[in-house]
C-alpha cells in the first residue's frame, strides 16, 4: 500500500469508531494471551482470533494485507515481527511470544501487540518484556499536543537503551485510521524536538520492537518473518493511540 502524503486528522466521531475497534482488538488479545500455552500451535491461535472476530462480525486487519495469509502475527523468541501462524509450530515452556493483531470496524482500523511468556520465562526475558512495555508507556506519555514526533521516538529509545537493550530500526510505528498504515512513520529511536508537530486529531500506532542483543534484523525466506540477526530475544508491544482535547488516549487498552 502506498502511504498517504499527509497526516490525516480524525474527527471525534471517527476516533469513536476506532475506539470501538480498539476495544475489540484489546479483548481478543486478552483471549489470545491466555490461550498461548505450551503445546498450542500458532495456527490454533490464529483460528481463535478469526473465530472471535467472526463472533463480533468484524473484519481482520491483517488477513490478505500485501498477501499476508493470517489474521494474527505470532513471533516467538528471536522472531521480531510478522511471524506466520503454522500447525507445525507449537509453543513450548519458556517461550517468549509476541502477538500482533488488528481489526476493522466500519472502515477504520485498530492495531495492537503484546508479548507474553509461556509458563516460566528467564529473568532476562522478563526484563526485556518489562522494558519494552514501559518504553511503550513512555512513548504514549510523550504523545501530547504541541510536542514533536521525535519526542515519542526519543522517549522509547531512552527507556529501552537505559535497560541495556537495543531498538529495532528496520520496522517502525505508523499513523492509522482509514488504512492500516498511514503517515507519519513513528520510529522507536530519534531526537526529541524534531519531526512533525503533534496535534489533536492525530492517531498513531506506537509500537516498540526491542531486542535483547543487537538491533539488526533479517527477513526469512517466507518473505514475512523478521528475526534478530544474532538470535537474541525480541519483544513487541503496541497500542493505537489518539490525541484528543483531553490528551493521549489509548484506544486499544483492555477495560
Amino acid at each position: 500500500m502506498t502511504a498517504t502524503k499527509t497526516i490525516e486528522m480524525k474527527s471525534p466521531a471517527e476516533i469513536g469508531i476506532m475506539r470501538e475497534a480498539g476495544r475489540i482488538v484489546a479483548d481478543i488479545l486478552v483471549i489470545l494471551s491466555k490461550a498461548a500455552s505450551a503445546g498450542t500451535s500458532t495456527a490454533e491461535l490464529d483460528r481463535i482470533a478469526r473465530k472471535e472476530l467472526a463472533a463480533r462480525k468484524v473484519q481482520p486487519a491483517f488477513l490478505g494485507y500485501r498477501g499476508f495469509p493470517a489474521a494474527l502475527c505470532v513471533s516467538i523468541n528471536s522472531e521480531v515481527v510478522h511471524g506466520i501462524p503454522s500447525d507445525k509450530r507449537r509453543l513450548a515452556e519458556g517461550d517468549l511470544v509476541s502477538l500482533d493483531f488488528g481489526a476493522v470496524v466500519r472502515g477504520f482500523y485498530a492495531d495492537a501487540a503484546v508479548t507474553v511468556g509461556v509458563g516460566r520465562i528467564s529473568a532476562r526475558a522478563q526484563e526485556l518484556v518489562r522494558a519494552t512495555e514501559d518504553s511503550l508507556a513512555r512513548g504514549v506519555a510523550a504523545f501530547q499536543a504541541g510536542a514533536r514526533l521525535g519526542d515519542i521516538s526519543s522517549a522509547v529509545q531512552k527507556r529501552a537503551e537505559s535497560a541495556g537493550f537495543s531498538v529495532v530500526r528496520d520496522f517502525v510505528g505508523h499513523g492509522i485510521g482509514r488504512a492500516l498504515h498511514e503517515d507519519p512513520a513513528v520510529p522507536n529511536y530519534g531526537a526529541s524536538g524534531t519531526g512533525p508537530r503533534l496535534s489533536t486529531g492525530m492517531v498513531l500506532a506506537i509500537e516498540p520492537m526491542i531486542n535483547a542483543g543487537d538491533p539488526e534484523v533479517e527477513v526469512l525466506q517466507d518473505g514475512w518473518t523478521a528475526v534478530t540477526k544474532d538470535g537474541a530475544l525480541s519483544a513487541h508491544f503496541e497500542h493505537t493511540v489518539a490525541l484528543t482535547e483531553h490528551g493521549s488516549e489509548i484506544l486499544t487498552a483492555h477495560a
